[in-house]
C-alpha cells in the first residue's frame, strides 16, 4: 500500500511521521512524503524528527521529493497543502488517481470537497476536518503544541458505500480519528471559529483576546458567524444552536495574546495567504443560497485593501 503525503508541513509531517512507524512491522507499506526547500533536504539527510508531548521520533519515509511525478501511484493521498495551492497540487495529483484512490483533504474550508472534485472526477474523496496544533519547528522538525490531534471524517457523497479505510492503518500508527455518518456538522463548526476570528484579527491587527475585549469587534466577529451559521442552515448542515457561543467560549481559552494562523500569514507581505477560503467562500455561497454576507463582505473589503493578493 502507497500512502503519500502531500504537503509536510505542521499537518501532514505529524500524520505522515506517525505513518512512517507502519512501514518498520508492515513493509507492504510505503509512506512518501511531498515536500520542498530547506525542509525536504532535511528530511532526505536525517529523516523527519516529531516532537510530541516531551518525546521525539525520527521517521524516515520510503521516499521525500518536491516532484509529483516521481512519488509512487498512491493507494491513499493525505492532502496537507494551504488552499492557495490546492489547484495546482490536484492538477498534477489527478493522473494518478484512480477509482479505488482514497484521498483525505485536511484543510481549513466548507467547500473543499468541491475545490477537490472540480478537479479531481475519480477516486474516493472523504469531506474532514482536523483539530490539531503543530508547526514547523525548524528545516526537518515538527513539533506539537499539545491539545488533541484528531481527524473527523466520513464517506465521500458521491460513494455513500464508502467503508473506512483506515480502521487498519490510522489505529496502530497512533493517530486519533472518528469516522462520523456525518462529518459536515464537524467541518462547519470549526469553520465558524476560524474563518471569523482569522479574518477579523487579520483586518484590525488585533489578537484574539483583543477581539474579544472589544464589543465593536466581538460584534462584527458574531456577525461573520451567524451569516455562516445562515449558509448551513440553508444548505441543511446540522449544526448545534450554540454552535456561536462555544466558539467564543473556545476563543476564550487561548492565551489572550494569541494570534490566529490567518493573522500570521496575512502579516507577511509576500506571502499567500487563504483570505478566498475564508471570506471568498462565505460571499459566493451567500451568493449560492440568497442568504445575506454583509459582515464578511466588509471585512473581505478591508483585508483587500490592507494586502493586496499575492499570487
Amino acid at each position: 500500500m502507497n500512502i503519500s503525503v502531500i504537503g509536510t508541513g505542521g499537518v501532514g509531517g505529524y500524520f505522515g511521521g506517525k505513518l512512517c512507524a507502519l512501514q518498520e512491522t508492515n513493509p507492504g507499506i510505503k509512506v512518501s512524503f511531498l515536500a520542498r526547500g530547506e525542509h525536504l533536504a532535511a528530511i532526505k539527510q536525517n529523516g523527519l524528527l516529531l516532537r510530541t508531548g516531551g518525546t521525539a521520533a525520527v521517521c524516515k519515509p520510503y521516499l521525500a521529493a518536491d516532484n509529483i511525478d516521481e512519488m509512487p501511484l498512491p493507494d491513499i493521498i493525505l492532502l496537507c497543502v494551504k488552499s492557495y495551492s490546492l489547484n495546482d497540487v490536484l492538477e498534477k495529483l489527478k493522473s494518478k488517481v484512480n477509482n479505488n484512490t482514497v484521498i483525505l483533504p485536511l484543510l481549513n474550508g466548507i467547500d473543499i470537497y468541491e475545490r477537490v472534485r472540480g478537479v479531481i472526477k475519480t477516486g474516493i474523496v472523504l469531506p474532514s476536518c482536523v483539530y490539531i496544533g503543530t508547526y514547523i519547528e525548524s528545516p526537518g522538525v515538527i513539533a506539537q503544541k499539545g491539545g488533541a490531534a484528531i481527524i473527523m471524517t466520513g464517506k465521500d457523497p458521491l460513494r455513500p458505500d464508502t467503508a473506512d479505510p483506515f480502521s487498519n492503518i490510522f489505529p496502530p500508527a497512533g493517530i486519533e480519528y472518528k469516522w462520523l455518518y456525518d462529518q459536515y456538522p464537524e467541518i462547519w463548526g470549526k469553520f465558524i471559529f476560524i474563518a471569523a476570528f482569522g479574518m477579523v484579527t487579520a483586518a484590525y491587527n488585533k489578537t484574539i483576546g483583543e477581539v474579544i475585549a472589544s464589543a465593536e469587534l466581538s460584534g462584527i466577529t458574531r456577525g461573520i458567524m451567524n451569516e455562516i451559521e445562515g449558509i448551513a442552515k440553508a444548505k441543511g448542515i446540522n449544526l448545534k444552536p450554540s454552535i456561536i457561543e462555544e466558539a467564543f467560549k473556545k476563543a476564550q481559552g487561548f492565551p489572550p495574546e494569541t494570534k490566529t494562523s490567518f493573522q500570521r500569514d496575512f502579516e507577511i507581505s509576500n506571502k499567500p495567504d487563504e483570505r478566498d477560503l475564508f471570506g471568498g467562500s462565505v460571499i459566493r455561497m451567500g451568493m449560492q443560497y440568497n442568504t445575506a454576507t454583509d459582515a464578511t463582505a466588509k471585512i473581505y473589503e478591508i483585508i483587500n485593501k490592507n494586502k493586496p493578493i499575492f499570487y
